[in-house]
């Protein structure tokens, strides 16, 4: 079961060309299975059909406040009290005007105005429109009505001009619903999380490396940001964008690693060493390419500074910050997991299993055991890499420390 499996999400489609973007947002909701329900504005339809919609969803469409179906029902009371989320998008300068003086002349606005559930609301219209002073005081009233809002991004509009009016790309999207749909029992924590590998050069062309994603560390970073954390990611190499409303430091080396992970360090209540630092370096870089020449080289290397144990020595018998590391092993799981979490004077371990086919290396799932200071041993199912991260952080509330 993922973050949004079952919970029931009200798409609210606005008459903008952007429309058609709902119809691959509710895709994606379905395929982490959130059930949908799609109410659309007249001005929708005459962008993209209710069939379309309603295909898509696996419901009817509600479009008017005062359709004779299901009348008794009182739809904009009832899909209003139903609703985990209301998201609406596009949402179009005339309806965000409705929303910030309390207007309720359709269904979509009725339930906005009914609603106790979050209203998500993504504004998206040609550049003017949006910059308009009274756009933006109508967005302003919004954010103090409690409502959120996820800003446009800068680009080429429908009509040629440039400039911030974009509806943000689903993964940013997805990240404010899952947000909103999560408990915030970790505001007012900082974490420090560290990502992907590190590439030790060897000359301008080759480097040592692994074969780690990120994808774990970033997975861990965006649960604690939803859970209301202010969190600073440390990244080595990885194709992963940067994460939304996450201070992200990109870095290649070990040495860089450690050089920002000591910086960021001191603000940290809590530390977690996803990434997968290389141990050893090449003793020296050769500035220029290295030729092809006799049938061996000779490569020279130098053991890289434990970041991890470095921390842990630093911290001593403090509480703060909580430190967990992360161990890749492919055999005696256990054995070398206990010893690393002792040796590193952490809090907690975590134990990736990485022989096999079904190893954790650039997959979307993990498997893992947890491991804590009293020796306490946690097994999870093979679950998504968001819900692992989630489910380490559980781990963790229980060890904070009363502010």
């Amino acid at each position: 079961m993922g973050q949004l499996a079952g919970k029931r999400i009200i798409i609210g489609v606005t008459g903008g060309i952007a429309a058609y973007k709902a119809a691959e947002w509710i895709r994606a909701l379905r395929r982490e299975e959130a059930e949908v329900q799609v109410v659309q504005t007249a001005a929708a339809a005459r962008f993209i059909t209710p069939l379309t919609l309603a295909a898509l969803s696996g419901h009817r469409v509600y479009e008017d406040i005062f359709s004779p179906e299901e009348a008794e029902l009182i739809p904009h009371i009832n899909l209003a009290r139903q609703c985990d989320l209301l998201l609406i998008a596009p949402a179009t300068a005339q309806t965000i005007a409705k929303l910030a003086h309390g207007q309720a002349d359709n269904l979509l606005t009725a339930i906005a105005l009914a609603t106790r559930a979050p209203v998500l609301i993504c504004p998206a219209m040609n550049s003017n429109m949006y910059l308009h002073p009274a756009t933006q005081a109508n967005l302003e009233s919004l954010r103090q009505y409690g409502c959120i809002i996820a800003p446009p991004v800068a680009g080429a509009m429908a009509c040629g001009d440039e400039g911030p009016g974009r509806l943000p790309d689903w993964r940013t999207v997805r990240e404010y619903i899952a947000t909103a749909l999560t408990p915030q029992d970790l505001q007012g924590i900082h974490f420090l999380i560290t990502a992907g590998p590190t590439y030790e050069d060897i000359d301008p062309v080759r480097f040592i490396g692994n074969r780690s994603s990120g994808k774990m560390g970033y997975a861990l970073a965006g649960a604690a940001r939803q859970r209301g954390a202010t969190v600073t990611l440390i990244s080595g190499p990885s194709p992963l964008p940067d994460p939304p409303a996450i201070t992200t430091i990109r870095v290649r080396s070990a040495r860089e690693m450690a050089k920002f992970v000591h910086q960021e360090a001191p603000n940290a209540q809590i530390i977690i060493k996803a990434a997968a630092v290389a141990d050893y370096s090449p003793l020296t870089t050769d500035s220029h390419k290295i030729k092809k020449g006799t049938a061996s080289l000779e490569l020279k290397l130098t053991a890289n500074e434990d970041i991890l144990k470095s921390l842990g020595e630093s911290r001593g018998e403090n509480t703060l910050p909580l430190l967990v590391g992360f161990a890749a092993e492919s055999r005696d799981h256990l054995a070398h997991g206990l010893k690393k979490l002792k040796a590193k004077n952490l809090d907690l371990i975590v134990i990736n299993d990485i022989g096999g086919s079904e190893s954790a290396f650039a997959n979307d799932n993990n498997q893992v055991i947890i491991i804590n200071r009293q020796g306490k041993k946690i097994e999870l199912p093979r679950l998504s890499k968001e819900e692992t991260a989630h489910r380490l952080l559980d781990q963790l509330l229980p060890i904070l420390p009363s502010p």
